[in-house]
């Protein structure tokens, strides 16, 4: 039905290539539609329910020059999923934060027990690389649904392919309720092929054998663009038509002052702890 939410799939090598081609997408062919955080004079929404595909997700460049923030926050958000290193922020009981992915995915609460979802998917994969069970969810139904901020991701899922040379990929999907295509995805898909990489790396630990980041897949029910920032998301598209790829891209080495600055800003503020 021409009514209907679309279905938009976009594929590429790397990272940086597929999330533009997917933001562009979502603004050309997504739906116009409200959502709960409009203002009244606000204009509509573009939605669409998204896959991208990324078939070498290490790949360089990395990085989109446009995206939304700094290369210092960037840094900050891969360690907030991948190390945990805001996890002590979780304090919903002083009007704080009510989780992070990191915590949701290593640190699972349930009743009277804490799960580390991603150590089981290491041991699983490890013992049968081939196993379908390799998967971790955030969703937490008896106090997200009420919350005003519910996580975004949520689930993850990993299986392992035999290459010909006794090697293994390790292929990676994400699940997301919701996404903010703009101003959110690229720093999600940043730090979690990131983890997607330090996973290979330990089951590769675990089994002796090299293991290779593979391809990542990112699934979005409600992948958009509000029409709050529209004239914002307008200059971008302006800014992205004028350049070649080389122009909008940095490589992770052109980012690894920024990255180290980052580094050095989290250790003062662990200090002040």
């Amino acid at each position: 039905m021409k009514y209907d939410i679309p279905v938009i799939k976009i594929e590429g090598d790397t990272l940086p290539e597929v999330w533009e081609k997917a933001v562009i997408a979502t603004w050309n062919e997504g739906l116009a539609i409200k959502t709960e955080y409009d203002k009244e004079a606000d204009p509509a929404s573009r939605d669409c329910t998204m896959v991208m595909v990324i078939e070498d997700p290490l790949k360089e460049p990395r990085i989109h020059r446009a995206f939304p923030g700094g290369l210092e926050d960037l840094e900050v958000y891969r360690q907030e999923v991948v190390l945990g290193i805001h996890d002590h922020w979780i304090k919903p009981e002083e009007g704080k934060w009510t989780y992070t992915y990191h915590q949701r995915l290593f640190g699972y609460a349930m009743e009277d027990k804490v799960i580390d979802q991603m150590d089981y998917i290491i041991k699983k994969l490890s013992q049968t690389p081939y196993s379908r069970r390799a998967q971790a969810i955030t969703w937490n139904s008896g106090t997200d649904p009420e919350t005003d901020d519910p996580p975004c991701l949520q689930r993850v899922w990993f299986r392992m392919v035999g290459l010909s040379d006794g090697s293994y990929s390790l292929n990676m999907n994400t699940h997301w309720r919701s996404r903010d295509a703009y101003k959110a995805s690229f720093m999600n898909i940043f730090a979690l092929t990131d983890l997607q990489k330090t996973m290979a790396e330990k089951i590769s630990e675990n089994i002796k054998k090299k293991v290779n980041v593979g391809r990542y897949v990112d699934i979005s029910d409600s992948f958009h663009i509000y029409g709050s920032y529209a004239e914002e998301f307008k200059q971008f598209l302006k800014t992205v038509a004028e350049r070649p790829f080389a122009e909008k891209t940095w490589t992770t080495q052109f980012a690894q002052p920024f990255f180290e600055e980052a580094r050095v800003r989290l250790q003062n503020e662990k200090r002040s702890i």
